[in-house]
């Protein structure tokens, strides 16, 4: 076989193997790109309605205030002094709180037990302002979540629990905490783990398209877990183990020695 030849074969190689390459590249585009058709408009999400609804596990700060700071001390609980390791940073010191019970209820000073699970936070100020009125003239009240965290699994940067301090925040900005995808992750079946009512419920969510926008996981809740699976190559890839390894170097090294030998 003459050099020209051999050149021709190996530019027809390089040629097909480049045509190959950009085939792949325009046909994973869809697999990739975020929110597309973008000429489409996207369904409008009411933001300011969303409040978060408490339930069993969540562990409450809540303060009273009012005009007398004398009145208003049966109804608080003291900071603690004591570290702790809720918020999964161990040794941080953290306010007393309320935790709810697996009733939905919490055991408040002065007033007793109270059951406000199931109620968002406008629901339950309004509830503890009617049981201090006796008490105190114009009650205001501030409750905040301590322990609002959600949860981002597998094909992204940085996996990992995080707890989130404000207490709204959106699929994209959980995923966007844990660094964004990996170019491995599947983008168009997100699976969103919620508990609803003590039972777990699966979503599915697409970010290939806008429909995220009208999901009812676009705002996550507490506790929510959100995993990213991997597409096909990576999951062929991760089956690769040392056996493989060594079978590949003792099959490269047969393959040297034959053209060794045959030579």
């Amino acid at each position: 076989m003459s050099i020209n030849s051999s050149r021709n074969k190996m530019k027809k190689s390089i040629s097909f193997l480049l045509l190959t390459i950009l085939f792949f590249s325009c046909a994973s585009r869809k697999k990739l790109v975020y929110f597309q058709n973008s000429t489409d408009p996207i369904s409008s999400v009411t933001t300011n309605s969303y409040s978060p609804k408490f339930k069993p596990d969540d562990f409450l700060y809540i303060v009273v205030y009012g005009a007398d700071d004398n009145s208003t001390k049966p109804f608080n609980l003291p900071p603690s002094i004591n570290p702790t390791n809720r918020g999964y940073s161990i040794g941080a010191p953290a306010n007393q709180g309320f935790l709810i019970n697996e009733k939905g209820e919490i055991d408040f000073p002065i007033l007793g037990t109270i059951k406000i699970g199931g109620l968002e936070r406008s629901q339950v100020i309004e509830l503890l302002k009617e049981k201090i009125k006796p008490y105190i003239n114009n009650p205001i009240i501030n409750i905040q979540i301590q322990n609002f965290k959600v949860t981002v699994l597998g094909e992204v940067k940085n996996p990992g629990t995080f707890t989130i301090p404000n207490e709204r925040i959106t699929l994209l900005e959980a995923i966007g905490l844990a660094g964004d995808l990996n170019i491995t992750g599947v983008r168009n079946n997100i699976l969103v783990i919620r508990e609803e009512n003590g039972q777990k419920k699966e979503y599915k969510i697409d970010l290939t398209t806008k429909e995220i926008f009208n999901s009812p996981v676009y705002y996550l809740n507490q506790n929510d877990v959100v995993y990213i699976q991997p597409n096909q190559a990576r999951a062929n890839s991760s089956l690769i183990s040392a056996a493989s390894s060594v079978f590949i170097s003792t099959a490269s090294l047969l393959i040297t020695m034959i053209n060794i030998l045959t030579k």
